[in-house]
């Protein structure tokens, strides 16, 4: 990734940020403060991306780099004003943070069924580092991507989640993450790992909110090791204030006969981007990313995803739709790659973009990278308004305008939600875009 003077002088008071968290972590063993240097070189390098980086082309992050974030002060919440945000009639473990650090008087981590492990990332460090070692930044790409690099050398506090060989999790995990309004703009940089052992079974659920009109930037890091024969059911909801920035990076790597499926819903952020980087690194592994994002407003979503096909007979299957109101601009840029040793690849792509304005705009770009001769590979992108039969066929049965137009929508975006086994998350999906859509078409102020 080029690195440009901007982006450098950009980049000033997150390296400022970085040297401070290097002083105030000089107890953390060798290893960490190596990988926590190594990231926070990378960072430097690179900085803070412009329109010149090719991956950040038509993303423009200069706000981002103009407002000079702080770390948040701690702040009292309360159990009602987190009840918005959990997932209604979903029970597992629940783990809350607040600017990134975790609230035990919030979360209810319940007890655990034999073979699953949950602790927060810090009491890790602490108690037992040797548990993260092995695992942590090892699939994040520090290298490449500027702000997993900025929270491995920022993040404070997150969640480790291991699942045991063998071991089937019934209940999901629940993971919030929530920010607070702060006198000044704040950052917090939330971390998760996730580590299912040999033929284990586990699901997750992610949350991202805003208490109120919170400024700030969240910057998250999730990476996810599906050990051989494992599965893995993903959901990852962000819906924070349109006055937040919001990058998140999500890593998946993929064993032998594995399967992972990772859902991704964004509602919030004015400017909010997810990168799912997704590695078959052994024999049969496959991987489904499905998405939906909707913006108003003046939001930018951005949406970019990575497969990466490494070994043979591994399939991917991949279901982005993104609904654009207002002046909003929507980006998905979707990448499949397919390695010379990876025969037998099974992998499509599909990206669908709905218009409900005449300024809302979308930038999409799939991309195949082919190095084997014996695949099936399959993409395509579709970007449309409203079908104005199908208005007036609803219209012609009695149903108003803004009611026809909802319903279809509702059903542009069900072909993804319908994909979500839990149900009490789908039910949360669909009551979340219901309340979006007045707001997309033009009829209310956001909620």
């Amino acid at each position: 990734m080029a690195t440009q003077t901007a982006s450098r002088a950009g980049a000033g008071h997150y390296l400022a940020a970085i040297e401070r968290a290097q002083r105030d972590r000089a107890h953390e063993p060798a290893w960490l403060r190596d990988v926590r240097r190594r990231a926070a070189d990378a960072f430097g390098r690179m900085g803070i991306p412009t329109t010149r980086d090719e991956e950040w082309r038509v993303t423009n992050v200069a706000p981002m780099a103009d407002t000079p974030f702080v770390a948040a002060p701690l702040a009292t919440v309360s159990s009602e004003e987190v009840a918005r945000f959990l997932v209604p009639g979903l029970a597992g473990p629940l783990l809350v943070f607040i600017d990134g650090r975790y609230a035990a008087r919030l979360s209810a981590p319940g007890v655990l069924a034999a073979g699953l492990t949950i602790i927060t990332i810090g009491d890790a460090i602490e108690r037992a580092p040797a548990s993260l070692e092995p695992w942590l930044a090892r699939h994040s790409d520090s290298a490449v991507h500027p702000f997993a690099a900025l929270n491995t050398a920022l993040f404070e506090d997150g969640a480790l989640v291991v699942v045991a060989d063998n071991t089937v999790a019934d209940l999901p995990v629940q993971l919030v993450f929530l920010s607070t309004v702060t006198p000044s703009p704040a950052i917090s940089a939330p971390r998760v790992l996730v580590v299912l052992g040999c033929d284990s079974q586990a699901r997750l659920v992610e949350t991202f909110g805003s208490l109120g009109p919170a400024r700030g930037f969240t910057n998250a890091v999730t990476e996810i090791v599906a050990g051989d024969g494992s599965v893995l059911e993903h959901c990852r909801i962000q819906r924070e204030s349109e006055s937040a920035f919001h990058i998140g990076h999500t890593a998946i790597h993929l064993g032998r006969s594995s399967r992972s499926s990772s859902h991704a819903f964004a509602f919030g952020g004015r400017i909010a981007r997810h990168d799912a980087v997704a590695v078959l690194g052994d024999e049969g592994a496959d991987c489904t990313l499905n998405g939906v994002y909707l913006a108003g407003g003046n939001q930018l979503i951005d949406n970019h995803t990575d497969i990466d096909h490494a070994r043979p007979h591994g399939s991917s299957h991949e279901l982005y739709k993104g609904i654009l109101g207002g002046r909003a601009r929507g980006v998905f840029n979707g990448r499949i790659r397919v390695r010379p040793d990876a025969q037998k690849t099974d992998a499509k792509q599909t990206n669908k973009a709905l218009l409900l304005s005449a300024e809302a705009q979308v930038n999409t770009k799939p991309q195949l990278e082919i190095f084997a001769n014996d695949v099936r590979c399959t993409h395509g992108a579709t970007v449309g308004q409203l079908s104005q039969d199908a208005l007036f066929y609803l219209r012609t049965r009695g149903i108003g305008l803004d009611d026809a137009r909802s319903l279809l929508v509702r059903a542009f975006a069900a072909d993804v939600t319908d994909r979500i086994p839990l149900e009490p998350v789908r039910a949360e999906l669909e009551r979340l875009l219901a309340s979006r859509l007045p707001f997309l078409l033009g009829e209310e102020v956001p909620r």
